[in-house]
């Protein structure tokens, strides 16, 4: 049976879908391995990268919630190509060090993993994480806590499930947040039944 190794990820972005939109900031940090038996966490190894827009459209809400410079990014940040060869080569290179694939882990999943996803295939023509290598972490939460995907959120979670860490809309400190959230949830024997 192989083994996961799960990668919180985090990214920034200055608009709802990629494409007509960037993103603007990539971070991802290692949580856990996991054999099928053995749950073990990890001390974080971590990845950032803020890159280059790749189109002129942006929502300035959006963009506010990172607080991340579109023109200064324009000058220092990475070429969406190198920062993503980069990424990919990373992530390669855990995979082999922990002998295991790598899984994504997001809160919710979607956003992040739809532009992790797509700059992945776009900019190095494939992805790490194949097409359906990803772990939910609010439906995890939702079915251990027995209530609808709909109605949960971290303000619904117990304390002890949440990360000390602040959630800062930096992409690598959210991932780091995040990995700490996930290993709690899998931990986690859920709602009293």
């Amino acid at each position: 049976m192989p083994t996961d190794l799960y990668i919180s990820t985090d990214i920034e972005a200055d608009g709802p879908i990629p494409g007509p939109y960037s993103m603007l900031s990539l971070g991802m940090a290692t949580a856990a391995t996991y054999d099928g038996t053995t749950f073990r966490r990890l001390e974080p190894d971590t990845f950032y990268r803020e890159l280059q827009p790749i189109s002129p459209g942006f929502v300035p809400e959006a963009l506010a919630v990172s607080g991340l410079d579109r023109a200064a990014l324009a000058r220092t940040g990475a070429a969406p190509a190198v920062a993503m060869a980069e990424n990919v080569a990373w992530l390669a290179e855990l995979a082999g060090r922990h002998r295991a694939r790598p899984v994504f882990v997001g809160y919710p999943l979607g956003f992040d993993w739809m532009f992790t996803y797509w700059y992945q295939v776009r900019f190095t023509g494939g992805s790490p994480f194949g097409h359906s290598g990803h772990v939910d972490m609010k439906t995890l939460f939702a079915f251990k806590a027995r209530r609808p995907v709909r109605s949960v959120g971290k303000r619904s979670m117990p304390a002890e499930l949440l990360s000390g860490r602040a959630h800062t809309h930096h992409a690598l400190d959210d991932a780091l947040e995040q990995a700490e959230l996930f290993c709690s949830l899998v931990a986690w024997s859920g709602a009293a039944q």
